[in-house]
């Protein structure tokens, strides 16, 4: 069995993780401190964008990818990744421009493929 769709979005969120991991280093040099956030607002924000895609991305995947597996359509699994992927650009954008809507509107689109692709995975169990 192939999961090749989730690996395409596994793909595309690694390298979302790596934008995500400079941004925080590139920030870290400029202030000049080697861990944590000397007390930086911006540098919080920019800590926690990539904190929270650490914390949602890994298993959203787990789920696209029992999805992917279960066999459910090729147009949902790719609808559940791109929810997935666009939800988590708009929460990183939104941390750094400071916009709760549109913080509101990522975390409700990874919510949803979290809920969506769920209740995918557990409904095929039966």
């Amino acid at each position: 069995m192939s999961l090749a769709i989730s690996g395409l979005y596994a793909g595309l969120a690694g390298l979302m993780l790596i934008v995500l991991s400079v941004r925080v280093i590139q920030l870290r040099r400029a202030r000049g401190l080697s861990s944590g956030d000397g007390g930086d607002a911006e540098l919080t924000r920019r800590i926690r964008a990539h904190g929270n895609f650490c914390e949602y991305v890994p298993l959203a995947l787990i789920i696209l990818a029992a999805v992917e597996g279960a066999g459910y359509p090729a147009w949902l699994v790719h609808c559940l990744g791109m929810c997935l992927l666009a939800g988590r650009v708009v929460h990183a954008w939104s941390m750094s421009a400071g916009s709760i809507r549109a913080r509101v509107a990522g975390m409700s689109l990874t919510f949803l493929v979290l809920g969506v692709g769920s209740v995918a995975a557990i409904a095929d169990f039966f």
